[in-house]
């Protein structure tokens, strides 16, 4: 089975190897894109299910075998993704689709040998990209820990700037305050860019007033960040320690950041022979061989005093008890992570505090790129992040070229409606626009909206 391109369909021709948690998610959010996908996975009964679902091509098979890539139509395809659970298979795939095709390629690599080495692996390999679905859920939990006060923070601008995503308690200042008066009298440096209250998600305009319960996402520099969540009674000094439970590759990843800034670690973990593995990787971290979800080892090991508790075994339930646990007998900060997402609404209604799914980190990093690729050549995405459950995009563009949306003062863009300019990132400042405000070739700009789909900044235009 040899594809054409179809010319009605302006989606690209993506295959897809591996139909795990990772390959699902990105079937669905790029089917939904208009994409032509055909997915490659040894499980034939699994490819036949995913197939006839989403109605896309399906090949059961070795994804990196020539013959089985050639049926899936590598030889037209604009994009081989490989996410099996094997991190040599996936490399493989790609290698032999760089040589058979004209595509790009997109692996995902996790073993810590291969994470230190893909700088070298991509360009050696001509890849476009390589994932670390863990190594970025540990970077993700590792930024919450240095602000504990926040639910979620995400990194834009190299870092430069971040969003942050908070809920306001009973009896803040916030209470009651429209976001006009917040930004003249209290934060003029910071952006608030999207509330969600009972359900609903706002993209709010000067007049919006804020209420306790309300769940804010706003950005800002981390410093300013950190001075304005002081200014409204929040402790913003990062944990001094951390237990974990479970003690898998994300363990070690976000082990080893905490580590580097200061923060003395406790891993549990019930397989001794990864205890004394991790206890050689990891030698400044405690490492306890026992059952993490036993409530007398937990006492023991002292969860009613740990400033805080990420739950990182690779079972979700697990990780949802022993969160609502460590919620009722101390007062740490919790990261939950959780793989699948078929409770996700029930999820949604348990206080779980910061949580994380590996999997959507992932996808939004390739389908950032898909994006990327079928746009014009005005501008390109550098981040995408999708907020309040893929309801609100926050999308950072990097502007090239001189068009319709350059040079011209932001209150003169005819701009669609729930759509905000969150900041303008120009040599290395990061600037919250006011109207007066106008976007040159060479700045990077985010913006966050209830649309979703941009490709372009051009899209932000009615």
């Amino acid at each position: 089975m040899i594809k054409a391109k179809n010319p009605v369909n302006p989606g690209l021709s993506i295959i897809i190897v591996g139909c795990g948690k990772v390959g699902t998610t990105l079937i669905e959010q790029l089917s939904k894109e208009g994409h032509d996908i055909t997915i490659i996975d040894n499980n034939a009964q699994k490819v036949q299910e995913i197939a006839s679902y989403y109605d896309i091509m399906g090949l059961a098979g070795n994804g990196a075998s020539y013959n089985v890539q050639i049926d899936a139509g590598i030889e037209n395809a604009d994009l081989i993704i490989a996410v099996t659970n094997s991190d040599e298979l996936n490399l493989l795939c790609c290698t032999v689709a760089k040589q058979v095709g004209n595509c790009a390629a997109i692996a995902r690599v996790r073993t810590p040998d291969y994470s230190s080495e893909s700088n070298y692996l991509r360009e050696a390999l001509g890849l476009a990209m390589i994932i670390n679905p863990e190594l970025e859920a540990s970077k993700e939990a590792a930024r919450i820990l240095y602000l504990p006060t926040a639910l979620e923070v995400n990194s834009f601008a190299h870092g430069q700037a971040e969003m942050i995503k908070f809920k306001i308690p009973d009896g803040n200042i916030l209470n009651g305050m429209n976001i006009a008066y917040l930004g003249k009298n209290i934060a003029p440096d910071i952006l608030i860019c999207a509330i969600e209250r009972n359900g609903e998600v706002y993209i709010p305009s000067g007049n919006f007033q804020m209420e306790s319960g309300d769940v804010v996402s706003f950005v800002a520099t981390r410093r300013i960040a950190k001075h304005f969540l002081e200014n409204i009674g929040f402790k913003t000094r990062q944990v001094k320690n951390a237990m974990i439970i479970g003690g898998g590759k994300a363990t070690y990843y976000l082990a080893c950041q905490l580590i580097n800034a200061g923060i003395s670690v406790k891993i549990i973990e019930r397989n001794k022979q990864r205890c004394e593995e991790l206890s050689i990787l990891l030698p400044k971290a405690i490492i306890i061989n026992g059952d993490g979800t036993d409530p007398e080892l937990l006492l023991e090991e002292g969860i009613e005093y740990t400033e805080s508790f990420i739950a990182l075994t690779g079972v979700d339930e697990e990780n949802v008890l022993l969160t609502l646990h460590a919620r009722q007998v101390s007062n740490a900060k919790v990261i939950t992570k959780i793989n699948h997402l078929a409770f996700k609404s029930v999820i949604s209604h348990l206080d779980l505090g910061s949580v994380i799914y590996p999997r959507y980190i992932t996808s939004e990093a390739i389908i950032a790129y898909v994006r990327a690729k079928k746009n014009s050549m005005d501008s390109n995405i550098e981040t995408l992040y999708h907020m309040f459950d893929y309801r609100v995009e926050a999308i950072e563009f990097r502007v090239y070229e001189d068009s319709k949306v350059t040079n011209i003062p932001l209150m003169n863009l005819p701009l669609k409606e729930n759509l905000l300019i969150s900041f303008i990132s120009r040599n290395g400042s990061i600037l919250i626009p006011s109207g007066q405000d106008t976007i040159q070739v060479g700045d990077s700009v985010m913006v966050v909206t209830t649309h979703t789909g941009f490709k372009d900044i051009l899209d932000i235009l009615k």
